[in-house]
């Protein structure tokens, strides 16, 4: 392969996630995040200053994800920003095309399933109903993970406090010396704990997503029967139900890592607090070391109890979610009005495709 093959090569695999943070749904967020800010601001008129904003942000992005390869990234940048120019035009275009689209063809759709409202409201109902009781062991065992998980920490930690109480047995000058690779330690094993319990956690999200595909198929053989020669209609409507769905479990796996770098950061300070006693003075180290040591056990505990309160109940609320979009689909079935976001969110999952198939080729 040649040099500069081979470098194109590296800086794609970048993109997609194996070399860097940067991954087509980065990409994608912020041309979809650029359009709906512009599609909201009546005063964004002057093209110019639209693909220089546009240009900017992609700019931005590659420039704080890919300095590792940042001799390609320019290359990458160069072809990018283009399609994403042509991307957002195109959508602008789109978006009222779609809107009058799906308006028209939930009217139809629901002309169609008018004679079988009962059946209709039944199925959904039987589907809400079977999608509850699938996603209680869903939210349990998410519940589960995260007791599990904060509970192996906590253990793991647990050690550190007695070794810092025995350490306090030593004269002051061996304290001070050992203290600050004792922080480091905890620090690791801080950093350890956190990944090991992410780990845990996230593939909560992906089987999840597995689980809406599979309601949501289960819920088009249910209803393809009553929507004879309405079938794209009726499919339209489902991407847009899976669409909101999968969304939804993808800000599930956002809150779980967000939930655990805020406890990394909940706990970090005190091996910088370790630290800086080091710092001081060996005359006054006990004085400031004694109160820390004593509060260091209530203070894991108190942060990790923290976070089981946060995180735990994710499961539920995601379950939640997706009952609502379920009755949302109802309604819409029910009055032939088509919502203000159904458009937008055939169009966003749109652009993600499209700018994954650029990337990957």
């Amino acid at each position: 392969m040649a040099p500069k093959v081979a470098a194109l090569v590296l800086v794609l695999l970048a993109v997609s996630g194996a070399r860097a943070d940067v991954n087509p749904d980065d990409v994608a967020s912020v041309i979809w995040k650029y359009f709906t800010e512009l599609s909201s601001n009546a005063k964004e008129t002057v093209d110019q200053l639209q693909q220089t904003e546009l240009t900017k942000q992609i700019n931005t992005l590659l420039k704080s994800n890919l300095q590792s390869v940042s001799a390609y990234a320019e290359d990458l940048q160069e072809r990018l920003v283009p399609f994403a120019i042509k991307l957002q035009a195109r959508l602008a275009q789109d978006s009222e095309r779609l809107k009058e689209q799906i308006r028209r063809e939930l009217a139809e759709l629901q002309a169609k399933l008018a004679p079988y409202a009962d059946e209709v409201h039944q199925q959904i109902g039987t589907n809400i109903r079977q999608l509850q009781a699938k996603m209680s062991p869903y939210a349990e065992e998410l519940r589960s993970r995260v007791d599990r998980g904060a509970g192996e920490l906590q253990r793991a930690l647990e050690p550190y406090a007695a070794e810092l109480r025995d350490r306090l047995q030593d004269n002051a000058e061996s304290i001070q010396a050992s203290l600050s690779p004792y922080a480091d330690r905890l620090q690791e094993q801080i950093d350890g704990g956190v990944k090991t319990l992410k780990e845990h956690l996230a593939p909560m999200a992906d089987e999840l997503k597995a689980q809406v595909g599979q309601s949501v198929a289960e819920l088009r053989r249910g209803l393809s029967p009553y929507a004879q020669e309405m079938q794209d209609g009726l499919n339209r409507q489902l991407e847009s139900l899976t669409a909101q769905m999968e969304r939804a479990a993808e800000e599930l796996r956002a809150r779980l890592a967000t939930s655990s770098e805020e406890l990394r950061a909940q706990l970090s300070p005190l091996a910088q607090e370790l630290r800086d006693a080091a710092s001081g003075d060996a005359e006054s180290l006990r004085q400031r070391l004694g109160p820390l040591v004593q509060q260091l056990d209530q203070r894991v505990g108190q942060t990790l109890e923290a976070f089981r309160q946060q995180a735990a109940p994710f499961g539920e609320t995601f379950g939640k979610q997706l009952v609502q979009r379920l009755e949302e689909l109802r309604g819409k079935l029910d009055s032939g009005a088509a919502g203000v976001e159904d458009h937008l969110e055939l169009l966003e999952k749109e652009v993600r495709e499209k700018v994954s198939t650029f990337l990957s080729t």
